[in-house]
């Protein structure tokens, strides 16, 4: 109904000002509204970076809801990452108690993502990355107790359908994420390198998305475009608010943590 409305009434008003021509245009102008272009019209304006930018915030915090819920409960290790991760971004009263809203409304019993991620979709289009960053956002939720549920990772194959992510990418999505989180962990204890080293070599691999027979090139190739693709001047063009690229921030340190060790591998020789 709606395809037709647009037409129609653009059509009519296009005639009666300008006549036979001006038919003809409303006709055009109706169909590019019918097919939502005047929905891109109005993101090209000045408003349009800060339209992303909360749109953003408003999809992640309400899928992150959803992803803690798939198993059927929000845990309380769940609970304390959401946590964390509002400390981590350092969002403020008002930018908390927005987050906590969409959370519960994410996680509330029978919740279907299908308008929120279509409301993304709308507004920020096909952003291969800014889809793929919303992604290991949700990845880290589901991670908070040590693994991905069958749940979990069925809700996060849902959301990549409804954003048209292909399944390969999100299983290399959730290797990657699962290790670098273990870079992470790692970090923070010592001697781990000398205890299992050759785990932490398999480790950084995943963290890249690579297997241990990819050449010296192309594990350059391949870290320079992850560090390239976490740049806060590419994820802010991609519509990620500024809060969420601490986020990025500390991916990227995971990665040059993971490529530091292959390097220190493939050096001894």
């Amino acid at each position: 109904m709606r395809q037709v409305t647009g037409k129609v009434i653009a059509g009519l008003i296009g005639f009666m000002a300008f006549g036979p021509a001006g038919l003809l245009f409303g006709l055009v102008l109706g169909h590019a509204f019918d097919r939502g272009l005047w929905r891109a019209l109005q993101l090209s304006g000045p408003e349009a970076v800060h339209i992303m930018r909360a749109q953003f915030f408003e999809t992640t915090f309400t899928l992150l809801g959803f992803v803690a819920k798939a198993d059927g409960r929000v845990s309380e290790a769940e609970v304390v990452q959401a946590e964390a991760l509002f400390v981590q971004l350092r969002l403020n009263t008002a930018q908390r108690d927005s987050a906590i809203k969409h959370f519960k409304a994410g996680s509330a019993p029978g919740f279907d993502p299908g308008p929120t991620v279509a409301k993304f979709n709308d507004c920020l289009g096909p952003r291969r990355q800014a889809q793929h960053t919303l992604m290991v956002l949700l990845m880290g939720i589901a991670l908070a107790d040590g693994t991905f549920s069958e749940a979990e990772r069925g809700a996060l194959y849902r959301l990549a359908q409804l954003l048209g992510l292909p399944r390969r990418e999100v299983d290399q999505l959730i290797s990657m994420v699962n290790a670098q989180a273990q870079f992470q962990q790692s970090s923070a204890g010592e001697g781990h390198r000398s205890r299992n080293a050759e785990s932490e070599l398999n480790t950084a691999y995943d963290a890249l998305g690579l297997t241990s027979d990819a050449s010296d090139a192309e594990v350059k190739r391949r870290y320079r475009k992850l560090m390239s693709e976490n740049h806060p001047d590419k994820l802010i063009a991609e519509g990620v608010p500024d809060e969420l690229l601490r986020v990025a921030t500390e991916r990227a340190q995971e990665i040059t943590a993971a490529y530091e060790v292959i390097q220190q591998a493939r050096g001894s020789k």
